[in-house]
């Protein structure tokens, strides 16, 4: 399995489609077999579902997501699980070990517009919620 993390730093972004990058990671027998950090290449509608399985990603993984961004992963057969916050590599010892559990995303629409372009804060209420 291939999956892709939103991330900013070590830590799980809160915004898919704007995080500074993305943790690239091959799974192979419960192990991970390679893991690389890539630029995010920008933010277009339907760029990135169609970057990340180019790159044979299969999972992506993240703090939030609009339901058009979940469409059109869903249209490359990527499946998308949000709702996660934490350290990258604790999520990735939670999904080895069959362990994460997705939920609802923790952004509204609109709450990441320009977070990781033109902006260092995201619009949630609480600062801890964006895990950066």
């Amino acid at each position: 399995m291939k999956v892709a993390i939103s991330t900013d730093g070590d830590m799980v972004s809160a915004h898919f489609g704007r995080c500074p990058e993305f943790t690239i990671i091959d799974v192979e027998e419960n192990k991970i077999v390679k893991k690389e950090v890539i630029a995010n290449p920008g933010h277009h509608p339907g760029f990135l579902p169609v970057f990340l399985k180019e790159r044979d990603v299969n999972i992506i993984i993240a703090g939030g997501m609009g339901m058009r961004a979940q469409m059109l992963f869903a249209d490359q057969a990527i499946k998308t699980v949000m709702g996660i916050s934490g350290k990258v590599d604790d999520v990735l010892n939670e999904l080895i070990a069959g362990n994460l559990k997705g939920g609802e995303s923790l952004c509204k629409p609109g709450d990441g517009k320009g977070y990781g372009l033109d902006k260092t804060e995201c619009s949630h209420p609480e600062k801890d919620e964006c895990d950066h």
